[in-house]
């Protein structure tokens, strides 16, 4: 089985990615992988890292306005198929499989053009234009929620095995000590990704004292790009700027303040972790979007950017904390609302796409 996996950029697209590679190389030991990104994302370093040839080509974005841009692009948009075509010519595929980002529509455009079977694998909730274009040209269209509007089949996120086989209960004891909280205490786990988010960590330090006061402690991850970040003074509150080891914070948590993207969104459901989902206040609200169908189980609450203050955490946030019971029915919501096993129903599809090309 050869396989052409095209995406990167965030790590929205390259995890789920480097997950499918993985799953993939355990159900064929065989076979023959290659990685279609660019140079600026982050797939430079991840795939290589994860022992995957990566082959790259120019990051080419879609036109938003009639500019200099977009009077060069229809020539860029050629040279960079002739590219992939010849790569898919040399290399032939069985499949190739795309999960958004700037090397996705090229790539499905060449496939189209030579006549391989597409793979679509959409993160969001909101389908982004490289996927809505390779849409048009396969049936093979797998889904990471049920709100998506794209004709697809839900597969879920193709997750880490750090994720998927995460025992929360069974580490419990041993992240609580090596993060240095207290066992006898439920643990809010707040985070805005890497980077952090600003206006996150400012509410909640502010509010560290109140939601200690309820009978919690807080785990606040607060983002490594964050300089301006003064943690809160309070006791039973860890700040730690980031943290490699995400499993233990999972572990450790019982409740998460975070935005809501993609990915984070996915795992919370798989380990069946509720959440507080403040999404990104830019872009077209996807992040709210991706968080619809936890906040619609019930495992999940969704609140603005900007409603997001300390008085909202008083009157809102503390008032859940305490109540074990309603914490309890979240955390059953949202383990049912997500797959665990995207990874899998993602080869799945792979495997069908690729055996319509042997077929023929």
């Amino acid at each position: 089985m050869r396989v052409l996996l095209a995406g990167g950029g965030t790590a929205g697209h390259v995890n789920p990615l480097l997950a499918t590679a993985q799953r993939l190389r355990e159900r064929h030991p065989g076979v023959e992988i290659t990685v279609l990104g660019t140079a600026e994302g982050l797939e430079r370093e991840l795939v290589p890292r994860a022992g995957l040839e990566l082959v790259t080509i120019a990051k080419l974005p879609f036109p938003r306005r009639p500019d200099a841009a977009a009077l060069r692009f229809p020539g860029r948009w050629r040279r960079v198929v002739r590219e992939v075509r010849a790569l898919i010519r040399d290399r032939r595929p069985d499949v190739v499989v795309g999960f958004g980002g700037y090397a996705s529509a090229p790539a499905y455009r060449a496939a189209h053009l030579e006549g391989v079977p597409i793979v679509i694998h959409e993160a969001n909730a909101k389908p982004g234009m490289a996927n809505l274009l390779g849409a048009r040209w396969t049936d093979f269209v797998g889904l990471s929620y049920r709100s998506t509007k794209l004709q697809g089949e839900l597969v879920g996120m193709p997750l880490r095995p750090e994720i998927t086989g995460l025992d929360r209960a069974g580490l419990r004891d041993e992240a609580i000590a090596e993060l240095g909280l207290a066992p006898e205490r439920p643990t809010l786990l707040v985070t805005g990704g890497s980077q952090g988010a600003r206006s996150i960590n400012r509410t909640i330090v502010e509010a560290a004292g109140d939601i200690v006061d309820a009978g919690w402690q807080v785990l606040h991850l607060s983002g490594g790009r964050q300089t301006d970040f003064e943690p809160a003074t309070t006791a039973h509150y860890v700040a730690i700027e980031y943290l490699d080891r995400m499993h233990l914070a999972l572990s450790a948590a019982d409740l998460v303040v975070c935005r809501a993207g993609s990915l984070t969104v996915s795992e919370l459901m798989a380990v069946g972790l509720p959440a507080v989902y403040v999404p990104l206040p830019y872009g077209n609200g996807e992040q709210g979007m991706n968080a619809a169908d936890q906040v619609s189980a019930g495992g999940a609450l969704l609140v603005a950017d900007g409603e997001f203050t300390a008085e909202w955490v008083r009157t809102r946030l503390v008032p859940l904390l305490r109540s074990a019971d309603r914490l309890a029915e979240m955390a059953s919501a949202s383990a049912g609302a997500g797959a665990s096993d995207g990874s899998d129903r993602m080869c799945d599809l792979i495997e069908r796409a690729a055996a319509t090309r042997r077929q023929s």
